[in-house]
């Protein structure tokens, strides 16, 4: 009989992002399948919004455990797993970054536990990540199963040299019991205080440069102006491209009708009051964010981004549009802002694409036919 401790491990900053939704959420689809749970997350001693993930956790009834992470060099950590390993005897680590991947060679020196990891992508460039890139180059080929989010994604660790029996691409899901619509928005946009009839625009993200908020902000001001639609753009996120962002919609007189939101709690409330929802994102994986509006039965309108052109169906589920451009997201912006119809159908088909094929229990599924079939294996 399969089963056995699984050892989530992770590099995370504040609150984390779309994979802590992944990662917090498996627990209780799982935990009754043989697979407990533990989450070790590693996070800046001094960070002060480690604690929204430990909330969020809390509610999901996952189980983490915080551990002291002073950078990149910091190889004291290889000890404290070790330890952790020694105590809690995981049957398998499953990693999530390149940090956790090459902790994980290290510590199963010890521990005769399975390797399985996922790749959530390389979204955000930095100095750092050719670096990055190279430890997972090192790392991904000795694992025994590596999990891809997208179908790039796939393609990207196959060339890496990971055998094609090794390496499975499963998408991202949402659980749709709790992203569904329960009030209109009507209801919930007069809570927030926004004008009667009035149309919200939204998005939600790390507000970091791959996520092109700079070219919704452009696309949306001047086809608003064009089409005179009475409509806001709402941004939820926090992140390092804030005072930039700030600075533009100040440059294009747009403080009362660009808003950003900054870090939110309610962010299913947030979704609720939206009208549409954009994806303007130039590198992604497969969006959680996307996901959870379409089955809030938002229509959508996205770049043609890694495997969200396999999710969205243009013109019937949702609108595609090209990346890294904002005139090329107004006429998709246009249309959703000026037809009423046309927004209700596709949100409809959106929320039964996603019931369908990215139900968060089917992933779990998917994920735990992967445990069984790497401890029915003979141990490396």
């Amino acid at each position: 009989m399969t089963g056995g401790l699984v050892l989530h491990t992770r590099v995370v900053t504040g609150g984390g992002g779309g994979p802590e939704k992944t990662i917090v959420n498996s627990p209780r689809f799982l935990q009754d399948k043989g697979y407990p749970m533990l989450c070790a997350y590693m996070r800046a001693p001094d960070d002060p919004y480690f604690e929204r993930l430990l909330e969020r956790a809390a509610v999901k009834g996952a189980s983490i455990i915080a551990v002291d992470d002073h950078g990149l060099f910091d190889w004291r950590i290889a000890r404290y797993f070790n330890a952790l390993c020694k105590e809690h005897r995981p049957a398998i680590w499953h990693a999530h970054d390149y940090k956790s991947n090459l902790l994980g060679l290290l510590a199963h020196r010890a521990h005769p536990m399975r390797l399985v990891t996922t790749v959530h992508g390389w979204v955000q460039k930095t100095w750092k990540t050719p670096l990055y890139y190279a430890i997972d180059k090192m790392s991904l080929r000795r694992y025994e199963h590596v999990v891809c989010v997208s179908e790039d994604i796939y393609r990207e660790v196959r060339g890496l040299g990971v055998d094609e029996d090794a390496c499975t691409y499963v998408p991202n899901g949402v659980d749709t019991e709790e992203f569904c619509r329960a009030v209109p928005s009507g209801e919930v946009k007069a809570r927030f205080g926004v004008a009667p009839g009035r149309l919200v625009v939204g998005a939600v993200g790390r507000l970091s440069d791959e996520k092109g908020f700079h070219l919704l902000i452009e696309a949306f001001v001047r086809t608003r102006a064009r089409v005179q639609v009475d409509a806001e753009l709402w941004i939820a996120g926090e992140g390092t491209e804030q005072r930039r962002l700030e600075r533009l919609i100040a440059a294009l007189g747009a403080e009362d009708r660009v808003k950003l939101l900054g870090f939110r709690k309610d962010t299913l409330d947030v979704f609720h009051a939206m009208d549409l929802f954009v994806l303007s994102s130039i590198r992604e994986g497969l969006p959680n964010v996307v996901l959870e509006a379409m089955a809030l039965e938002l229509p959508v309108l996205c770049t043609k981004v890694a495997s969200v052109p396999n999710v969205i169906m243009d013109g019937d589920n949702g609108l595609l549009t090209d990346t890294g451009s904002a005139p090329a997201l107004e006429p998709g912006l246009e249309r959703l802002l000026t037809d009423a119809k046309l927004r209700s159908a596709l949100g409809a088909k959106a929320r039964k694409a996603v019931v369908e094929r990215h139900s968060f229990a089917l992933r779990m599924q998917r994920i735990r036919e992967i445990y069984d079939r790497v401890l029915q294996k003979p141990a490396p």
